[in-house]
């Protein structure tokens, strides 16, 4: 029997995933339901999505398999408190919420839920999202897998023990804004030193599609990668050695560690 999947919140996030599982044909529209805080954004989402979405929570929740908790990580604690008299033993409860941990999830719900925490990021707009999941420990494999094969339809997840979520929400959940600064500071300096910005964006942007393309379809690591292309004398290695100069290696971990950081701060509000 098809599953009923329902979405509590379908914001660019949630409605990046209900966009994809319907376009890969993973589910049908009759089978997703979503809720929104208001009659008006209701009304907007269903046209813009096709599906039926309503403004009461618990209704949702009685009418779906699998609950989507798709708000800001600030409110999922109401919201949990809210539903927590219509779950059962029957339905399995997803969050996308950031920072939001399993414990703190089965704090405001009965004991007897299965739980799936999930870490997606932005670029599932465009089918090329990466997905982090865990699962609480009574967690079937068969609802895991489920879950899992969902968002494969937008792109690549990994299944992780729960103390990795952090990190996973520093490298690929923020990581988007990351990259976003380091091709936008290159095309910067291309604008610097006298070519048109659109331009330095394009070759910059492009630059990072194709290597992240090769480094995937490719049996070599990074640092084999780096080495066939920064040649002995030439211009590569000049900036490559520019790089360990100014340790970029000790740079970079400093960003996902501090973003890992308060990621973590987030669970704990």
């Amino acid at each position: 029997m098809k599953k009923k999947i329902g979405f509590i919140g379908c914001g660019k996030m949630g409605g990046a995933i209900i966009g994809g599982i319907l376009s890969a044909k993973f589910t049908d529209s009759n089978s997703i339901m979503a809720s929104e805080y208001s009659a008006e954004s209701a009304e907007k989402k269903s046209k813009e999505l096709g599906i039926k979405v309503i403004t009461d929570n618990k209704e949702l929740v009685r009418n779906s398999d699998i609950i989507v908790i798709a708000t800001k990580p600030n409110i999922v604690r109401d919201v949990l408190s809210e539903i927590s008299s219509e779950l059962s033993s029957e339905k399995l409860l997803v969050s996308i919420a950031a920072g939001v941990t399993i414990e703190t999830i089965e704090e405001h719900i009965p004991d007897n839920i299965n739980i799936i925490r999930v870490m997606p990021n932005t670029p599932a707009l465009v089918g090329e999202g990466m997905f982090g999941i865990t699962s609480s420990k009574q967690t079937t494999s068969e609802e895991l897998n489920y879950i899992k094969d969902m968002l494969s339809t937008l792109g690549k997840c990994i299944i992780l023990p729960e103390n990795q979520m952090d990190i996973v929400t520093a490298i690929s959940g923020s990581g988007p804004a990351f990259f976003y600064k380091v091709i936008h500071e290159m095309a910067l300096a291309g604008e610097k030193l006298g070519m048109d910005y659109q331009n330095a964006i394009l070759l910059a942007a492009q630059t990072a599609i194709g290597s992240a393309k090769m480094l995937m379809t490719s049996d070599k690591t990074p640092v084999e990668l780096i080495n066939s292309v920064a040649t002995k004398g030439g211009c590569t290695e000049v900036g490559v050695s520019y790089m360990n100069e100014a340790n970029s290696e000790e740079f970079f971990f400093n960003v996902i560690k501090k973003t890992t950081d308060k990621a973590r701060d987030l669970g704990k509000k």
